[in-house]
């Protein structure tokens, strides 16, 4: 009887389960999986939205990796994830500022975390007046530093020159995420060191900078590894919005990523079919560097 009763509760907890999991798993059937394999059987039509799609098999790959401008683009997004190691890094200089026990440090915490909640069109918008060649706030500091040292130093035209382009998104792309997510994780990692690892150490004479060496860098090393990881693959994903609102993906489609040409392919020149192609190869060039970054690193890493 005892046991019949526990397979009823048993039961009703699992229903209960299943229950709680079928919202999030129609909506991932819905919104994700079925657009997913869509898009992989787009990918071997020919569609321009008005006509019927055309089977035209591998031609769009084919296509693909003899079009120039997807080359181009691949490096251009390369190049815009330059800006990846210098905001992990800013993130946990940041975590580390932020894990002091000082008055007031909450409210440093929500200023250093403020760009990441704030409207990506706002900031875009906001960094394009920054960086306009007549009245931008930047070219106005650095005309300023010019006659302080006696030198006439002027600022590039900085969303319109090829050779300053990407260098201004990456600049922008540093500021906006070296206080967000990552100095959040970063500092919940930091919170988690143990204590008596410092204590020890301090007692063999350990200086600051050999207890972050031995000691909260290889605690803290998951947190930088999911980073690192999270941040190459967004970096693949991103570029649309800056490069839509600031530079219109110029000049000469040297701020295009890879995201933006997809959209182009899609929105503006109406095909479907290669854009989902491109998409695919995105999606393999991810995870091929996803793998490849846990056979190589995921060894090192102190769990």
């Amino acid at each position: 009887m005892r046991q019949k009763f526990q397979l009823k509760d048993r039961t009703k907890e699992a229903l209960a389960g299943y229950g709680f999991l079928m919202p999030n798993f129609v909506g991932f059937l819905v919104f994700t999986s079925i657009p997913v394999c869509a898009s992989m059987a787009l990918s071997f039509f020919s569609w321009d939205l008005l006509s019927p799609p055309k089977f035209v098999g591998i031609a769009n790959f084919i296509e693909l990796f003899k079009d120039p401008f997807f080359w181009k683009y691949c490096w251009n997004t390369v190049v815009l994830m330059c800006a990846i190691p210098f905001s992990v890094a800013g993130s946990l200089l940041l975590a580390l500022a932020m894990n002091q026990k000082l008055k007031g440090i909450v409210f440093f915490r929500t200023v250093y975390f403020l760009p990441t909640i704030c409207s990506g069109v706002a900031i875009y918008v906001l960094w394009r007046f920054i960086y306009n060649p007549e009245f931008g706030a930047l070219n106005a500091m650095i005309f300023k530093l010019g006659e302080l040292i006696h030198l006439p130093l002027r600022g590039p035209n900085w969303l319109t020159d090829e050779q300053w382009a990407k260098p201004a998104l990456i600049i922008m792309s540093v500021w906006q995420t070296v206080g967000g997510y990552n100095m959040i994780l970063y500092l919940a990692a930091l919170q988690g060191v143990p204590r008596d690892y410092y204590d020890a150490a301090e007692v063999d004479g350990a200086n600051e900078w050999q207890k972050f060496w031995n000691v909260t860098w290889p605690q803290i090393s998951p947190t930088t590894f999911f980073i690192v990881i999270m941040s190459i693959i967004g970096g693949f994903q991103a570029g649309f919005d800056p490069a839509y609102i600031m530079t219109g993906g110029g000049p000469n489609g040297s701020t295009t990523t890879i995201i933006y040409y997809i959209y182009n392919n899609a929105f503006q020149w109406h095909n479907m079919g290669y854009a989902a192609a491109i998409s695919w190869i995105l999606f393999i060039i991810v995870f091929i560097i996803t793998v490849l970054q846990w056979r190589m690193f995921g060894r090192v890493v102190h769990y």
